[in-house]
Formats: C-alpha cells, structure tokens, sequence
C-alpha cells in the first residue's frame, strides 16, 4: 500500500463510522474495504515500530454501519440506524440521483427523485446527531447544484440546503466536481470540499489505450462551454497541450424545459485536425449539447474524440449515443461511478469508468484523522507521474 494512505503518528478524531445509505450501499462497501486494507498496513508499520495504536475501534473488519429509512403507506418516512454511533466520527455517503429505487405510497410505487433522497438522508443525520462526535456528508452530486444561482425571481436551492445541513451539525461537506464550486460561499464558516477527478480519468483512458500521443502536436483539451474551462485549463496545463472552447449561442427568447435552447456551438481555439481531443465537463444529463460538441469537432477533422464527464446521468437514454459512436463521432465516454450507472451502460463498447472507491476511502480515512486534505485535493504530483510512467520516463521517486 503506497505510503500516501497510512497515518504512522496519528490517531483518528474518534472511532470510525460509516454511512453509507440503500442508494449508494454498493459504492460504501468497496470504500469500507479499502479503508480496512489501509488501516491494517498501519498496523503493520506500527508493529514493525514497536509501537501500539491504542485507540478503541481503529482496526476493525468493518466500519460501516446498517441503517435504513423505512416508509408507512401514506409515503412518510423515517430514519433507522441499526447501531450506536456514540462518540463516533460518522460518515454518511448519499446518491441523490439514484433514480432506481422506489417506494410505496398509496398502494402505488413511486420512484425516488434527488428530492427523496436528501429528505432521507435529513432523517439519517438527525437520528445520529445526538450522540456522534462529528457528523460529515459525502454527497458525490451536490443535491440542487444546477440551481445554484438566481437569474430572475427564482429559488437558491443548493445554497438552501449547504445552509440547511450546516444547522444541523454537519461539520464537511464533500462533493466532487461541483457544477459551481463558488456556491461554497453559502456556508463560508464551515467546511466544503469539491474534490476532481481528472486523475482518474486520465488513468482509466491510458489503461485502457496504449497509443495516445501526449503532446502539443498530437493532443487537445477542449472545454464545452464556459463553465468547464477551469477543468480544462487545469488538465490542459499538466499535460502541457493546448486547449479550445465552445461556446453555447442561445436563443434567450424562449424557454424549453426549464433552459434557454442552444442555436449554434462557436469554436474558440487552434486547429484540431488530426489530433485527438479530449472534452472536460462536470455532468451529461440528456447528452444533446455534448453529442453536437462531439459531431463539430469531427467535423473539424479531429483524429479522435474522447469525453471526459464526471456524471454520466444518460437522463434521456443511451440510443443517441449508440448511434453517434455507431456514426464515429466519438470514440470514448468516461464517467465516474459516483453516481448509479444503468447496467445496461457498462456494456456499451464506447463506455469507460473511472473508480473513485480508492479516492473516496482515503478522504475518509485522512479526514478521520483529522490531517490536511491538501495533498488529496491536487491531482498535479499524481497526473504528472502517472504521465511520466505512460511514456516511459519514469524517474526513481515514482
């Protein structure tokens, strides 16, 4: 186990304990896991020391603990957790965009909307509030984050519910890639962190494609619109290629579902024939922006089109894109497993995943211990060696 994730003079805030609710229960059993193995080659290191963690709870097969948010027939619900939490460090994970799961109401199934899904986790977190030591969300979708602004006489959702979970004890906040991290500002005297992910997403591509070319001449990084291109410029930088931008003309004369529509995709950048370009972006909801993105850079005679998105939501179904790779105007989607994935989507050959169990586990554990986050937050040490390993430049440090 690399030397990044063990604590040898540390001891934890207080005993772990680990959250994970039925809409993301598969993702927190794999961070449980990593967590174990990481905690147990502390052990080793201490051992080899002739030290002793002498810390109630530190090395346990588990750290997660059962709960549940059951519904009476009326669709009231409520939450349960199956075991003390007192005097713990808990750690509640949440997917609010887990549109899979379904509850009874009036003799009738009603799937559960990310409004369903913050309410329930509300009810975890007031039953545990009481007794834990510190209570801490990891919420991988920001709940409402695409309404995090106001640009007429309309709600500030997001910033309601970070100032909603602040007052009820909630010490941080984790996210990753927030649609506007500058959202933060709701809450400016607690803890939020929005994490990237463009290292994982980096190694997901090169394990899986051999003979990417990394160079100005060979390689672009394209952003899709305005709001992507810190994504961009940051990974443009590390990998030290140029980068291009859209942006999205639009007809602000009309409203269609809830959004001005798109008139015309503007190029901004240098020429990307022959190079294969990579799209950096936070989410693909229904996908149309991000297909047309794709089509007018082949049109531009880009050699290769990968895309690059933390949440792949897919919101009005795979068949567009079947049948744009089918057409050859992208070679790649990458998403995280951040959020729930049909199954269908993983067999899909144009399909990439980038796992995020090993990042997520050690947040938790660092954070655990109560040391700085910095190291976890940049990605430059980690995509520059990773970089390096890909071309076969590796130095001794890596």
């Amino acid at each position: 186990m690399a030397k990044d994730y063990t604590f040898k003079n540390t001891i934890p805030l207080a005993p772990l304990k680990i959250i994970a609710m039925d809409n993301c229960a598969d993702f927190g059993k794999k961070v449980d896991e990593y967590i174990v193995n990481f905690r147990k080659h502390d052990q080793e290191i201490l051992k080899q020391r002739e030290a002793n963690i002498e810390f109630r709870g530190y090395d346990r097969d588990s750290y997660l603990v059962e709960s549940s948010c059951p519904r009476f027939g009326s669709g009231e619900g409520k939450g349960v957790i199956n075991e003390s939490v007192r005097g713990s460090d808990v750690f509640i994970l949440c997917d609010v965009m887990n549109y899979s799961m379904s509850f009874p109401m009036y003799g009738k199934q009603h799937i559960m909307s990310p409004d369903d899904h913050y309410q329930d986790m509300k009810r975890i977190i007031s039953t545990a509030m009481t007794s834990a030591r510190r209570l801490n969300v990891i919420m991988p979708f920001l709940y409402e984050s695409r309404q995090h602004k106001r640009m007429t006489r309309e709600s500030l959702d997001c910033a309601m519910a970070l100032e909603e979970l602040t007052a009820m004890g909630v010490s941080n906040i984790i996210t990753f890639d927030a649609h506007d991290p500058r959202v933060q500002n709701a809450i400016p005297m607690n803890n939020f962190g929005s994490f990237p992910c463009v290292y994982q997403f980096m190694k997901a591509l090169l394990m899986q494609e051999k003979n990417i070319a990394i160079s100005k001449e060979d390689l672009m990084i394209i952003s899709p619109d305005e709001g992507a291109m810190g994504r961009a410029v940051y990974l443009a930088n590390n990998l030290e290629v140029d980068m291009g931008m859209f942006y999205k003309r639009r007809d602000y004369s009309r409203v269609v579902n809830g959004k001005n529509p798109i008139v015309a995709h503007e190029f901004l950048g240098s020429d990307v024939e022959g190079k294969t370009v990579i799209i950096v972006d936070d989410m693909i909801a229904s996908g149309e922006s991000m297909l047309d993105t794709c089509k007018e850079l082949r049109r531009r005679k880009a050699k290769r089109v990968i895309v690059f998105c933390t949440f792949g939501l897919f919101t009005s179904g795979f068949e567009n894109f079947d049948r744009y790779y089918e057409s050859g105007y992208f070679d790649y989607i990458v998403t995280t497993n951040l959020n729930y994935r049909k199954p269908e989507l993983l067999t899909r050959p144009w399909y990439l995943e980038a796992d995020m169990t090993k990042y997520v586990a050690t947040i938790i554990n660092t954070l655990n211990h109560d040391v700085t986050l910095h190291d976890i937050m940049s990605h430059t040490e980690k995509l520059q060696r990773l970089i390096r390993r890909y071309k076969g430049e590796a130095r001794e440090d890596d």
